[in-house]
């Protein structure tokens, strides 16, 4: 029987298992529930738990975690609630027994229903009482702790502590699920779940689940500043996406060391993984976390069977509202990262899964993807609606491009606090193309707000109010793109412009695709250097008469003599040509733009990788 919980984390970092769900998911095994494999299929739940056991794991859970009886019974297994509990607790007791180590048993308990996003769900008796009699059940049939994990509320969490709490005195580590902005589903903030979870005397905080381990750091890393009592973080292993039909997590299990070092330091002192981890994860979580040490916080961790709370705490503090988060891109903007990022025009209709396909095979060579809005006025699916699409099943950012010119001031107030909600918030402010060139050439342009002046609308949301100066219920944290155009027959008015969208609040650029890099270098110099980072435009000719078309009739595009000559040459391998041409360019000005913005030819995405190859960029 290992220690006391509360005094083990009270002497340094804890690693916990990873996914119970997905790994016997990904076995194909047939059941009404996952749970009930511990009936019918103990000895692949036991090697589970053997395989994180082996990995290093000091806690295991059960697989219990949709086992109380409201639950279970829609599967038809209620009346078997009680023996899958049991079983589930003498399986993970079988492993420990066999490795012969000092291991934690947890009783897993999740939400009373499956829908975790159904606020108040544990409000009704019913529920309360389905937690409190699982909760029973594992705690007789001798788990060490109870784990409370994926929840999606305070609210919630809190009715499940105290329904626990009402039938056992066993330690209670309490997780939430989290998303990108650092709160719950429901809305929730770090700060206010520590204020009152703390104060229910559980033994341990934290994150599971979520949507992968950065997310869960800036939960951890928010927690740390109010918390008195150890910190947990087990995340998934990066974003869920269908491949072949199946579910899968593209984090690989170095990134996903790395990222659990970051959560030992910023003051977890037990981590874990949750859905798409594998033994090989928390193996690769064991070797990286050795030698770290959680930065020291406000109090010491609590010791006893359930953690205290602290001497004379005072005033709980107030909860707070979401500090604005930096997205990816502005992050590797800030470490001087070279970035590639791809433009996508959004479907015809609203399929956007062939499109999703292509983007997947070259998701190793990009960044984030520049999401069209109605390119060439024509009519397809909204830019907004993509972004989200792309962002939640690929698990890549997205640049939104947003344009005046096809709706009024309300909405695009509207439309951007609507993408802020979906966690979209990399924003290219552009006019558009006029309605007369497109589809509907009777539709009416709008003109109520310059460029310059969206960009001024978005920085004052990222200040907490609106065009009029009124408050918004929370600032926003939009990372704001312009465009340049590095060829400008008048380069003494773009570059006027561009002060004015830089004063307004632009905080990077994109330019329309170059071919020569003293383009570049002559409008740097005039800068003394760009003012905020850009993203040089890419599109590699394909073919002489590509060439021609983009140099005569696409306005911002100007091909030099020298590049026609060369496709001239190459005939036939004029696609190669082309791909080499912008290999040089990259090559050439790497130290002067931020990073490439391709623009694929005739949707060509493979495009991408292949000019990729023959770039010698560092960090690449």
């Amino acid at each position: 029987m290992p220690s006391d919980i509360a005094d083990r984390l009270s002497r340094g970092f804890l690693l916990a298992d990873g996914a119970m769900g997905t790994q016997l998911l990904a076995r194909s095994l047939s059941a009404a529930a996952l749970e009930e494999l511990c009936l019918t299929n103990p000895d692949v739940v036991r090697d589970v738990h053997l395989e994180y056991i082996g990995a290093g794991s000091e806690l295991i859970l059960t697989n219990t975690f949709g086992a109380n009886a409201l639950r279970l019974g829609r599967a038809g297994l209620a009346p078997r609630m009680e023996e899958i509990n049991r079983r589930g607790v003498a399986i993970a007791q079988d492993a420990r027994r066999l490795t012969g180590q000092d291991i934690w048993v947890a009783g897993s308990i999740g939400p009373a229903t499956r829908d975790v996003l159904a606020m108040g769900a544990l409000g009704s008796a019913s529920a309360q009482n389905a937690i409190a009699e699982q909760a029973a059940i594992l705690a007789d049939a001798g788990v060490d702790l109870l784990v409370v994990e994926t929840f999606a509320s305070l609210a919630d969490v809190e009715q499940a502590v105290r329904a626990i709490k009402s039938v056992t005195s066993l330690p209670v580590i309490a997780e939430l699920t989290f998303n990108e902005d650092a709160l719950t589903p429901a809305g929730n903030t770090p700060e206010e779940i520590v204020a009152v979870l703390e104060g229910l005397e559980v033994v341990a905080i934290g994150a599971n689940c979520s949507v992968g381990p950065e997310p869960v750091l800036r939960v951890i890393e928010r927690m740390a500043q109010v918390a008195h009592i150890p910190l947990v973080a087990q995340p998934n292993a990066g974003y869920p996406q269908y491949v072949d039909g199946k579910l899968t997590y593209e984090a690989r299990p170095a990134y996903v060391g790395e990222r659990a070092r970051a959560l030992i330091e910023a003051g977890a002192v037990m981590v874990g993984g949750c859905c798409g981890t594998t033994g090989e994860h928390i193996a690769a979580v064991r070797d990286a976390i050795r030698g770290a040490w959680p930065r020291q916080r406000g109090a010491s961790p609590s010791r006893g069977h359930a953690a205290a709370a602290p001497a004379s705490p005072g005033p709980k503090p107030a909860p707070s509202l979401p500090k604005p988060q930096e997205t990816e891109i502005a992050a590797r903007f800030r470490k001087r990262e070279f970035i590639v990022t791809v433009e996508l025009d959004p479907p015809r209709g609203f399929d956007i899964s062939s499109t999703l396909d292509k983007l997947r095979a070259i998701m190793p060579h990009i960044h984030a993807v520049n999401v069209a809005d109605n390119p060439r006025a024509q009519g397809r699916m909204s830019a907004l609606a993509a972004s989200s699409l792309i962002q939640s099943r690929l698990g890549v950012e997205t640049i939104l491009h947003m344009a005046t010119r096809h709706r009024n001031l309300l909405a695009l107030h509207s439309d951007l606090l609507g993408a802020h909600a979906l966690g979209v918030r990399n924003v290219f402010t552009v006019m558009g193309d006029v309605p007369v060139t497109g589809d509907y050439p009777q539709a009416t342009a709008v003109a109520d707000i310059t460029t310059s002046g969206l960009i001024g609308l978005i920085a004052g949301f990222n200040n907490g109010v609106d065009a009029n100066g009124k408050p918004i219920d929370q600032p926003t944290s939009f990372f704001i793109g312009a465009a340049l155009n590095l060829m400008a027959t008048d380069l003494d008015r773009e570059l006027s412009v561009l002060n004015r969208k830089v004063a307004a609040g632009a905080n990077f650029l994109l330019s329309q695709p170059v071919y020569d890099p003293e383009v570049v270098e002559r409008v740097a110099q005039r800068l003394g250097g760009f003012p905020v980072p850009l993203l040089m435009g890419v599109l590699p000719l394909r073919t002489l008469r590509h060439a021609q078309f983009l140099h005569n009739e696409v306005p911002g595009i100007s091909i030099p003599p020298h590049v026609f000559k060369r496709l001239e040459r190459a005939d036939e391998g004029a696609g190669n040509e082309g791909i080499a041409i912008v290999q040089e360019l990259l090559n050439a000005v790497h130290g002067r733009v931020a990073g490439a913005y391709f623009i694929p030819p005739f949707g060509r995405y493979e495009v991408v990788a292949e000019t990729m190859k023959g770039v010698a960029i560092p960090g690449l």
